[in-house]
């Protein structure tokens, strides 16, 4: 059964496995991490469409399968086209009888950053726009790992890729991170989440409400990948959390349109904490740092804007 209510305590999540071991993840894979969450929440009455990408391939080495639901392979830019069609279905399948009209099933998308943020946006659009009864989830590891570490929209400004290398005159990633809930946000859907695996209750949570919404939701959440950000297996959720207490990552909660910090950090820690964690971020000099510092306060001030609260604090001293 699927999660209707928040949870308090770890000792409340379901015991029962749905996203199972087997799979072919990376050690310390962050995304591996949130999907054995996420499949305790939704539970048996899901339907999984989940795009080409890191999650798909590591999960389904024909012949087997690490998926406990229906689940549903599709390309890498259609998670929300597909996702649009399969509750088109149910719903007329429930229309005609075939269906028990009184059971609950959710159609849950799965894709990565790159497959969101870029080649998916424009099906992901389309799908909140229509406002199709889908939760959708993008495991965020920050670049298209699957295919070798080229840098996507979801790449933060200074971070190496193999297609943002270091260079003379590109030092890596040369454009901020594309605001994806923004981008949500302008299309009204009632609910819209960030995420973090260091904050399970948090997470969690976040997937109980998106799941039970009726109508399009979206929640974002951070994964580290130990090759890719280039830290070892043992430290996913240290720089997870370190995301969060830099103010890099805000836990942010949006119902209705009314934003709210669900994790408040009244003293943030330096961001060079964070940066000098992982290798991708190694080449940064001081004058590296100190652009992202500032790019970090500013963003750290419109979310306080916003949210019409200090619920992001300064930098300690």
């Amino acid at each position: 059964m699927a999660l209707t209510k928040p949870i308090k305590s770890l000792w409340e999540i379901p015991r029962e496995e749905r996203f199972v071991g087997g799979h072919a993840a990376c050690q310390g894979c962050g995304a591996a991490l949130v999907l054995r969450h996420l499949t305790k929440v939704v539970g048996k009455d899901a339907i999984i469409v989940n795009a080409t990408g890191c999650m798909e391939v590591i999960s389904t080495l024909f012949p087997r399968t690490a998926w406990r639901n229906p689940w549903l392979h599709l390309a890498f830019e259609n998670a929300g086209a597909a996702a649009s069609g399969v509750e088109a279905a149910l719903k007329a399948l429930q229309r005609k009888g075939v269906l028990d009209k009184n059971r609950y099933i959710k159609v849950v998308a799965i894709a990565g950053d790159g497959g969101t943020f870029d080649i998916g946006l424009q099906s992901l659009s389309g799908m909140l726009e229509r406002g199709h009864d889908v939760m959708y989830v993008v495991y965020d590891n920050e670049a298209y790992m699957n295919t070798g570490i080229q840098r996507s929209g979801a790449t933060p400004y200074g971070a190496w890729t193999t297609t943002t290398p270091v260079g003379k005159k590109f030092r890596g990633e040369w454009r901020p991170k594309k605001d994806i809930v923004g981008i949500a946000y302008a299309h009204r859907i009632p609910y819209i989440a960030t995420a973090n695996p260091a904050y399970p209750i948090d997470m969690i949570n976040k997937f109980v409400k998106a799941y039970n919404t009726r109508g399009p939701s979206l929640v974002h959440v951070l994964t580290p990948c130990t090759p890719g950000w280039r830290i070892p297996e043992s430290k996913t959720i240290e720089v997870a959390k370190l995301a969060v207490q830099t103010g890099m990552w805000v836990l942010l909660e949006i119902e209705n349109g009314k934003p709210k910090v669900t994790v408040k950090v009244r003293k943030r820690k330096p961001v060079r904490e964070y940066l000098k964690m992982q290798g991708r971020f190694r080449h940064l000099t001081e004058e590296d740092i100190k652009k992202i510092q500032e790019m970090v306060d500013k963003y750290v001030e419109e979310i306080n804007r916003w949210v019409g609260e200090e619920a992001i604090g300064p930098v300690e001293e």
